[in-house]
């Protein structure tokens, strides 16, 4: 494992009005590894992956970020920043519109980033499918003509776009047959092993945790109670 500190946060805080669903965190993360947040539902996991994510500012700490200071930025100044800080969300479903075929969905933030280009820009997104273990003609359907494991596979493609070094998978597996969530998380070591990249990865599910994860923070209302 890389000793490469991606991640530090110290003395989060996350409320939401007179209740502090985040009261005090603090771990750190380096590059290559997984660390997971686990707890039981409402313990606090969800709001400090957003607020790491500078998708809920939090109320007071630090998130720090390949050695930057992010709570103090304005979102002009976290906008570089953001591809490589990737989240993916437990419904794969709910990622991907309905709307879009699964190569547009992978390209939006390609496009978004200028990072697109007419002549290999399709290439790239079929090199991005069969990464996560599909096949490029899949880029020609809509999510709802996926299976949950694919369609979550196709939500890993579309972080991946954005070549990011630490991906935050919020409960990525836990909507996902067992079968399927064991190909999920064999496919999610495989990058890490192939990109370097960190994990912060939040689940309720121990024997799902112990598999996966290098390192364990547990959290209960709010707070860490071990790890």
């Amino acid at each position: 494992m890389s000793e490469d500190l991606l991640l530090h946060v110290r003395d989060l805080v996350v409320r939401y009005g007179p209740v502090t669903a985040v009261d005090g965190v603090s771990f750190s993360l380096a590059a290559g590894e997984t660390l997971a947040l686990n707890g039981p539902s409402g313990c606090g996991k969800s709001s400090t992956a957003l607020a790491v994510l500078q998708l809920r500012r939090p109320d007071a700490g630090q998130v720090r970020f390949e050695g930057r200071e992010l709570t103090n930025l304005s979102e002009r100044e976290l906008r570089p920043l953001r591809p490589r800080l990737q989240p993916v969300f437990q419904d794969p479903y709910g990622t991907l519109s309905p709307r879009h075929r699964i190569r547009d969905a992978i390209a939006e933030p390609l496009k978004v980033q200028g990072r697109w280009h007419p002549a290999d820009g399709p290439a790239r997104v079929a090199e991005l499918l069969d990464r996560v273990g599909l096949d490029p003609a899949y880029g020609d359907r809509r999510p709802h003509e996926l299976s949950g494991g694919q369609c979550q596979r196709a939500g890993i493609a579309r972080a991946l776009a954005s070549a990011p070094r630490l991906l935050v998978l919020d409960e990525p597996v836990s909507s996902l047959d067992p079968s399927v969530r064991a190909g999920v998380l064999n496919l999610l070591a495989d990058l890490q092993d192939d990109l370097g990249l960190g994990y912060l990865f939040i689940c309720h599910d121990r024997a799902v945790v112990r598999h996966f994860a290098d390192r364990v923070v547990e959290m209960r209302e709010g707070r860490v109670t071990s790890g």
